[in-house]
């Protein structure tokens, strides 16, 4: 007989057949939503909207015939049905981890895997990686450099470092950012227009990154003007790049202005290949984060690159 606290759901014509099991990913986010009690932490912890999780909740329940959790004013609770749910796929998720951390062959080398985003990786870590691989000799480092959020634990990654807002972050911060316009000193050296004040902004060329739709915007010309109470300048002309360490290279060459990330660009800046000409930065309000998998407890060169990736955020920093 039903339980009389699980409410009876009709599936819509096409859906799973009842005999069915929910497909493995929708267990994946129903025990994430059932732990935490939250289809906007799950999302997070997912890389998923906050919608998506909801509808995979809501197929689960389709495929079962009931409600597993009570959709309550700005809260969630478990169903008698949902903490049967939540018992049984808890245990079966972590049987199949163990089981295959028990199956899969053993690597021919140590490997350490992390995603991120190409200008981190590219202006801040991979000028520093090899004090890490020279303190860590036979480890196979593997970076995976996009602007595309991976489910590290599908994906098998061991490390992200996350460049997201400051409000209600939970990881691990490495280093908060500002922003301030810099350039080549030789276009301050040159014959060209003067660049002594934010207003002579106008008669210098902007070097600018375009960002697709969904991915996390980075602070660029249109928000430091704003703080600037420079919005309604009309600039001489601008460049957009897909990359910013494209846009920092132009910068480098002379070819313009661009927004300074700091403290991506702290290298080029003491080396004197840029300079910031206002010397005036500004909060971003977004910031660098550890985000380590559950995969990583169990692998110590993962655990030694978190600590290393701390000590050079406050030697940099230092």
């Amino acid at each position: 007989m039903r339980n009389k606290n699980a409410k009876a759901l009709h599936s819509p014509m096409g859906g799973m057949a009842r005999s069915e099991l929910p497909r493995l990913d929708l267990l994946h986010s129903f025990e994430a939503a059932a732990r935490t009690l939250s289809f906007t932490q799950a999302a997070h912890e997912l890389c998923l909207t906050q919608s998506a999780v909801s509808r995979q909740i809501q197929q689960v329940e389709a495929s079962l015939g009931v409600l597993l959790f009570e959709r309550r004013h700005r809260a969630l609770a478990l169903t008698d049905a949902g903490q049967v749910m939540q018992r049984v796929v808890t245990d079966c998720l972590e049987r199949l981890r163990d089981a295959t951390a028990r199956v899969r062959a053993e690597p021919a080398s140590r490997q350490l895997s992390m995603t991120t985003t190409p200008s981190f990786a590219s202006l801040w870590l991979i000028p520093r990686l090899a004090k890490f691989t020279a303190s860590h000799p036979g480890v196979d480092v593997r970076i995976s450099a996009s602007m595309e959020l991976l489910d590290l634990e599908r994906s098998q990654v061991d490390v992200a470092v996350r460049f997201t807002p400051l409000a209600g972050q939970a990881a691990a911060p490495l280093f908060e950012e500002s922003v301030v316009p810099v350039c080549s000193p030789a276009l301050l050296k040159g014959q060209g227009p003067p660049l002594r004040k934010p207003a002579d902004l106008v008669h210098h060329t902007l070097l600018a990154v375009d960002t697709l739709q969904g991915h996390v915007v980075p602070v660029d010309w249109a928000a430091w003007l704003g703080l600037m109470g420079l919005e309604s300048v009309r600039m001489k002309n601008t460049l957009r790049f897909t990359q910013y360490a494209d846009a920092v290279a132009a910068a480098v060459a002379g070819q313009g202005v661009v927004i300074g990330r700091l403290p991506l660009l702290d290298e080029l800046l003491h080396r004197g290949d840029l300079v910031a000409p206002f010397g005036r930065s500004a909060a971003s309000r977004r910031g660098y984060f550890i985000v380590p998998a559950r995969r990583a407890a169990h692998n110590p060169d993962a655990q030694d690159f978190m600590r290393w990736l701390q000590a050079e955020a406050q030697g940099a920093a230092g």
